[in-house]
């Protein structure tokens, strides 16, 4: 009998004559109480600091005089967090998610420190570097959690309360931040995050000791790291951090960091991804393969629809980013669809309606270049392109579990994160990159911009962003039909 026998069981072990059917418990039934408020809390812990600490950001790098380093701010985080994802995956699959989990979140705390108390921006950045240390430990240590101790039944559920923990963080998030900051200073968002790593370490910890510590098969012979692994992890890391800086430079002397960054890349991706990702294989390679699609063409986007809404149209920053506030909500409620039972058998259909949504988002964002089109239109064309991220990005996380053996959960959830984590530096770095070409400026003057509400980038600068992302989006669709194996 296995671990998670007695929990899923249908009927009572005291009953003998008559057997009595028992109620299947759900994410806050007894059994996974502890759990599922632990590890969504911690969940919700990574999206207020991402929305928080984002709205403090420009205001740090104006105070440490770290403009010209801005985006290395946002790089550091990413990069040494696509290492970690590698690290975590072997860690949690041979060792068990405990040990990965309560290290990565208290890296996380530490970098949150050591930025919050920076005496110049090369502290501050090397701060954000811990802190993706920490965040890549964490988000695949909770899949490794998720496949271990929830049966498939409520996997779905327990993605979509990922989701909607990101609801209220969307909302409240830059409001508190933007207060704080104006009003004590900056610092004090990143030194007031780590008090909240204490709930979720005192209530998750125990729970995932109990139910998912230790080897997948405590019987089998733990098998060494594998070296060749972690050495691709290092150079995943490090050549996107070289591909991000040549797109900052635009010279012809950044060709030399562009083409370190693509060597080590290139067979980094290739080692670390399922076999058949490049070329959407049907089943594993195409669910992650979609993840990186759809997540680096929306979050690109995303990026740059605060900066079009101050230089374009002039509303205030802060108005700007209220205008996604509702992205928060719908995304949560395309997660809670996914996670229907009923509609399993159409999990496919879904996903590639939600890429329509994604790309129809996208693509109708720019519209508001024209004076005539009025500005509420992004806050609903980005409700919808939410609604369909949170089918997509919920369904993939679904799918990866289920096409995933137990051993080799970690391995396949570090392969789901870093086409995510790669994908948004890749894209982001491309657009800025062609939104500077075309009048947008330097990526850290855009986002000087957006705090100062200065005005002056070119409307073509923003058509050269949106429009390609809608593209790339558009063959997420195709991928999409894709993600299941034909029996």
């Amino acid at each position: 009998m296995t671990a998670l026998e007695p929990r899923d069981a249908d009927v009572s072990p005291h009953a003998v004559d008559a057997p009595v059917v028992a109620e299947p418990e759900g994410l806050l039934g007894r059994t996974y109480r502890a759990l599922s408020i632990g590890i969504v809390s911690v969940v919700f812990l990574i999206a207020f600091e991402a929305t928080a600490v984002g709205t403090a950001m420009p205001v740090a790098a104006r105070e440490l005089h770290g403009i010209p380093l801005y985006a290395f701010a946002f790089s550091a985080y990413f990069t040494t967090s696509l290492f970690a994802m590698v690290l975590s995956g072997q860690w949690a699959d041979r060792r068990g998610p405990l040990a990965p989990l309560a290290t990565g979140i208290s890296a996380f705390g530490i970098g949150l420190l050591l930025s919050g108390t920076a005496g110049g921006m090369w502290m501050f950045i090397a701060g954000r570097a811990v802190q993706g240390l920490g965040g890549g430990l964490v988000i695949v240590a909770l899949y490794v959690v998720v496949s271990r101790a929830y049966p498939e039944r409520i996997r779905p559920a327990i993605m979509a309360a990922f989701a909607a923990s990101w609801v209220i963080p969307s909302v409240v998030g830059p409001l508190a931040a933007g207060s704080v900051t104006e009003h004590l200073g900056w610092r004090w968002v990143f030194v007031g995050i780590p008090v909240l790593v204490v709930f979720p370490l005192a209530l998750a910890l125990p729970a995932i000791r109990r139910m998912a510590s230790g080897p997948a098969d405590p019987s089998a012979s733990v098998e060494p790291y594998d070296r060749r692994r972690i050495g691709l992890a290092l150079g995943i890391s490090v050549g996107a951090g070289l591909l991000q800086y040549a797109g900052q430079e635009r010279n012809w002397f950044a060709l030399v960091p562009a083409a370190a960054g693509v060597a080590l890349l290139v067979p980094a991706v290739r080692g670390l991804l399922p076999a058949g990702t490049g070329r959407a294989a049907r089943g594993l390679p195409s669910v992650v393969l979609l993840r990186g699609i759809a997540a680096g063409s929306f979050i690109a986007a995303e990026s740059f629809v605060p900066l079009m809404l101050v230089t374009q149209r002039g509303l205030s920053p802060t108005m700007a980013g209220l205008s996604l506030a509702a992205g928060g909500g719908t995304w949560a409620l395309g997660s809670y669809v996914q996670a229907r039972p009923r509609l399993e058998p159409y999990r496919e259909r879904l996903m590639v309606g939600g890429m329509v949504l994604v790309v129809a988002a996208i693509a109708g964002a720019p519209s508001v270049l024209i004076a005539s089109v009025p500005v509420w239109t992004v806050a609903v064309a980005w409700a919808v392109g939410c609604f369909g991220m949170g089918m997509v990005i919920a369904s993939t996380s679904v799918l990866l579990l289920k096409l995933s053996a137990p051993e080799e959960a970690g391995a396949n959830s570090a392969a789901l994160q870093i086409s995510d984590g790669l994908s948004n530096v890749l894209l982001l770095a491309a657009g800025g990159a062609a939104f500077a070409a075309l009048g947008g400026g330097a990526v850290g003057a855009a986002h000087a911009a957006v705090e100062a509400g200065a005005s002056g980038a070119h409307p073509g600068a923003f058509a050269v962003v949106f429009l390609p992302m809608a593209g790339v989006a558009l063959v997420g669709a195709w991928v999409a039909g894709r993600v299941r194996v034909k029996s």
